[in-house]
């Protein structure tokens, strides 16, 4: 069976991808069919002869996943793209899941912060109309006359 993949060429740290068609079986840089054109990643930049991968399609050949996401991309096949890995059913709900409750217990924390603040700024409202009336009451006591109360006699037993 053959397939179409990437094969790397390029210096270190600078790739450029071949794209190739080659026995599924064979290594990525054992010889090939033939050479469809090149992808350099950096750019993203892809080069290939259009007629040739549909001529490859036709016949039978199979993408990598790689491969066949640059096409989508670039528009030369129509399709959905292809993952890397693959999440059942079953797991992607509970990953569904852990995130709805994730987003709840931030929403939650969120509601709780702000209710701490409200609570903050109010509790300084008090306390700042609390100390305004205790110098409203000092003051006050300090502006009124000072009465003195009558001593209580002292009566004599007779």
């Amino acid at each position: 069976m053959l397939t179409i993949r990437l094969s790397r060429v390029g210096k270190k740290k600078a790739p450029i991808y071949r794209v190739v068609v080659q026995p599924k079986t064979r290594d990525p840089w054992a010889k090939t069919v033939e050479i469809l054109g090149n992808y350099n990643p950096r750019s993203k930049a892809l080069a290939v002869v259009e007629a040739q991968v549909k001529h490859w399609l036709e016949k039978g050949a199979e993408c990598s996943d790689s491969v066949w996401n640059l096409f989508i991309d670039h528009k030369l096949v129509e399709g959905k793209k292809r993952g890397k890995s693959h999440i059942s059913g079953k797991r992607a709900k509970d990953m569904e899941k852990a995130l709805a409750d994730k987003k709840a217990k931030e929403e939650a924390e969120k509601a709780k912060a702000e209710a701490a603040r409200q609570a903050e700024i109010e509790a300084k409202k008090a306390a700042e109309e609390a100390a305004k009336a205790e110098a409203e009451a000092a003051k006050a006591a300090a502006e009124a006359p000072a009465v003195e109360e009558p001593a209580p006699e002292a009566t004599t037993a007779e």
